[in-house]
């Protein structure tokens, strides 16, 4: 399904190369000592490390003076390297090559990963394969210009992610204002509802995923969980229920849903980006406008892993990153990653996928599992007395009654049981949980532990039914 990489990148003669760079510092009266060169996908990258007293700044000063020894543009010069008492200059190859997703996700660094939400973003300036945590991030910013590898670079975390989750560990919310970019995983079972193009639904969604954030904390401080993992690892060890599965929202242009329903969507963002890492809802958002009407610093502030892609000017890649840089770019998944492990951020040839791949992989997946979409996901959010007007204390809704007779059978209740026999979301399961309940037929909730079933037999069921209406 996956292609692999194909030929090897050359920076061209490094030799030749160091001794400009040298020579070039010299003429400015800055003695340096050149140290290990690292060749990556798009640039190489030539280390020194300058003689005592030696300001920094005069180095970084010279970028344009060292561009033009080497007949090279752009050339960027990390100074100092994170880490280490050496100075970067890099220079882009004469001969790139792309990096695949196939040789990623067989890396064994991936392996040694305890985690199933790493990220094959793709490999540094010196090669090294680069597998964020979006566990540990926990919510990702991306941006960037019109052609520079930013919906690439969403496909591929989406892939990467496919490839190491079941639809039982991880479930997708993708929303895709330009209504082009996400057809490919219509119908994969990864999926809790169908590819959002409307605005108005992608709001509704968003909603959604905060309820959704509240009620999973309720459930885990009923089970005394701190976070998602734990309350899994407890779940597997108490009961059969079904484990919580991760959430990850994927927004692929946010500066159109900010455009038409900025204050609401800010207000949901933000909300998830403060509280949701602990029960497992994870947000991805991409633009390619990043001004501060599109990331405000509300949501700049409580989402700190940005990837910052080539931009047209410095003070967008401010804007991205609170640093220049991405202005420096070559562009063709070329980007810098700025993350809570680094101070400064770090420079990453982006993982390449095809539309054929991508669509091969989802093929696959679509053949293997059925779709089980929760509808009302992108539903208007109903006030409590709507909820009333529609039946939750009287019973009326259309399932209820064999709702009712799948509990008796079964002499437990729960939400998992009634969405596996059903086949409905979990709102709508624990909705009938709710009429079950206020109707006196399951008792309440404890933790995760199925609710009792206080009628004996379906004939008394019936009886009471009977009375009810």
């Amino acid at each position: 399904i996956l292609e692999s990489d194909k030929g090897e990148p050359s920076s061209g003669d490094i030799q030749a190369n160091a001794t400009i760079i040298k020579r070039t510092l010299a003429n400015f009266s800055i003695e340096v000592e050149m140290a290990e060169v690292n060749v990556g996908p798009t640039v190489t990258q030539y280390t020194l490390r300058p003689a005592q007293g030696i300001k920094l700044t005069k180095i970084t000063g010279l970028a344009n003076d060292l561009a033009l020894s080497l007949a090279a543009h752009p050339i960027r010069i990390e100074a100092p390297i994170p880490g280490r008492s050496l100075v970067g200059i890099e220079i882009p190859n004469k001969t790139a090559t792309k990096v695949r997703m196939r040789n990623l996700l067989a890396s064994p660094l991936l392996q040694e990963k305890n985690s199933n939400l790493c990220l094959a973003l793709g490999r540094d300036v010196a090669g090294i394969p680069i597998f964020p945590d979006l566990a540990k991030m926990p919510h990702l910013l991306i941006a960037g210009a019109t052609g520079t590898g930013k919906t690439i670079c969403l496909n591929a975390l989406i892939t990467s992610l496919l490839y190491q989750n079941t639809p039982e560990n991880l479930r997708f919310i993708l929303i895709d204002p330009k209504r082009v970019e996400f057809t490919p995983y219509m119908g994969i079972p990864h999926l809790l509802t169908p590819v959002i193009l409307n605005p108005e639904k992608a709001v509704n969604a968003l909603r959604w995923a905060v309820g959704e954030m509240e009620r999973r904390f309720d459930v885990l401080s009923g089970l005394g969980a701190r976070d998602i993992t734990s309350y899994n690892n407890k779940l597997k060890a108490k009961s059969d229920e079904d484990l919580m599965p991760f959430i990850v929202i994927v927004i692929d242009e946010l500066a159109d849903l900010m455009s038409t329903f900025g204050r609401e969507m800010e207000a949901a963002i933000v909300r998830i980006a403060q509280m949701a890492r602990a029960v497992g809802i994870h947000l991805v958002l991409a633009t390619q406008r990043p001004s501060v009407e599109v990331i405000t610093g509300l949501i700049k502030a409580n989402i700190t892993t940005r990837i910052a892609f080539q931009v047209a000017s410095q003070i967008d890649s401010r804007t991205i990153l609170d640093s220049a840089g991405a202005e420096k770019l070559l562009g063709n998944g070329d980007l810098l990653l700025l993350s809570a492990e680094s101070s400064k951020p770090r420079r990453v040839q982006g993982v390449f996928i095809s539309e054929k791949e991508v669509k091969s992989t989802t093929d696959y997946l679509k053949d293997a599992g059925e779709v089980s979409y929760q509808e009302e996901i992108i539903q208007p959010k109903q006030s409590q007395t709507d909820s009333e007007i529609a039946g939750e204390n009287s019973g009326d809704d259309e399932l209820y009654g064999e709702a009712r007779r799948t509990v008796i059978e079964a002499g437990k209740a729960s939400a998992s049981l009634l969405q596996r026999r059903l086949r409905v979301g979990y709102a709508r399961a624990a909705r009938l949980l709710d009429i079950l309940e206020s109707n006196g037929i399951i008792g309440p909730s404890d933790g995760a532990k199925p609710r009792d079933i206080l009628i004996a037999t379906p004939n008394e069921d019936s009886d009471i039914y009977s009375q009810e209406n």
